[in-house]
């Protein structure tokens, strides 16, 4: 059966899930791309939808279990990592628009059009757990996260076209989300509350096609790059590192000290010892380093050298 105009919702959305569900060489649409690795996280991330209103099993969080600063804390723990998904949402527009003015492969511009659904699930499922906890925060403490949680003015230079496509997607997702992933996984190792913990590996989940998409991209191309625009790869990651992901944007321990970032960290960690999701400094430290230290390797492979990152806290690494 074919899409027609005079189908009704339930008509259509069946005719969908079954072209979703069609193996890879039954899929209707047709690719002309050099990148197949990307094709096939485009049909992966397209076998792999989920919705956190059905899929997560919300009756199974009993907030009575928790005392009240618990709650409280959590809520400003999901209410925090759902304020920073609203702000890569929008990097998979501004990435696209990029991909269609330089002609990429139409692959990388369906691939982000998942991509940017996926990111907007992660919103709604961490704004969701907010809510049943007693209440989503609003911006929670906003003057800790101002030049970090943000990082508008890192997803401004996707539209700037002095910044090449390759930096972009270097630093948002070769380095963002690679850290990203292993922030999730190292949550779900930690994440003792079932609910808490199934939000965290559908995002993980999620995270590891970004990554890998990132990852796929840079390798395809990296033999074509001029000294030049690694260059300008290096700049645009360094940029990342130092003003966004060493100021908290993942980690709120990692944020400069002050009174708002101590509040964030201490119900960070009431968060964690409840097991509804958080982190804290000693547990996270030795992840974070590695994380850093695979990202450079990786980067280095392909002939872009990082060098090393300075934090009060992690020292040089």
């Amino acid at each position: 059966m074919a899409l027609s105009r005079d189908m009704s919702a339930e008509q259509a959305f069946e005719v969908v899930q079954t072209l979703l569900d069609a193996p890879e060489d039954r899929f209707p649409l047709t690719f002309n791309s050099d990148l197949p690795r990307i094709r096939e996280l485009f049909h992966a991330a397209t076998r792999n939808q989920w919705d956190p209103k059905t899929d997560v099993d919300w009756d199974q969080l009993d907030p009575s279990k928790y005392t009240e600063d618990q709650r409280y804390a959590a809520r400003l723990y999901w209410s925090r990592r759902a304020w920073s998904e609203y702000g890569a949402i929008s990097e998979s527009p501004a990435l696209q628009v990029r991909f269609g003015v330089e002609n990429r492969p139409s692959d990388m511009q369906l691939f982000f059009t998942i991509r940017s659904q996926e990111e907007a699930r992660h919103a709604e499922a961490c704004h969701a757990m907010a809510e049943k906890l007693g209440g989503y925060i609003e911006k929670p403490v906003q003057q800790l996260f101002e030049g970090s949680v943000s990082t508008h003015g890192v997803r401004r230079a996707a539209l700037n076209a002095d910044v090449p496509l390759e930096g972009i997607i270097a630093a948002l997702v070769c380095t963002a989300e690679e850290i990203a992933f292993d922030v999730f996984k190292h949550l779900n190792d930690v994440t003792h509350d079932p609910v808490a913990k199934q939000i965290v590996r559908y995002i993980m989940r999620d995270e590891s096609r970004h990554c890998a998409f990132g990852w796929y991209f840079l390798e395809a191309i990296c033999e074509q790059l001029t000294p030049e625009q690694k260059k300008m790869i290096e700049d645009a990651v360094i940029t990342m590192m130092e003003k966004v992901e060493l100021n908290g944007y993942h980690s709120a321990w990692l944020a400069p000290e002050s009174p708002a970032s101590n509040a964030e960290v201490e119900a960070d960690r009431i968060t964690y010892e409840a097991g509804l999701g958080s982190t804290v400094e000693e547990v996270e430290k030795p992840v974070f380093i590695a994380t850093v230290q695979r990202i450079r390797e990786q980067m280095r492979a392909l002939g872009i050298e990082l060098p090393p990152f300075t934090h009060p806290k992690l020292g040089t690494i």
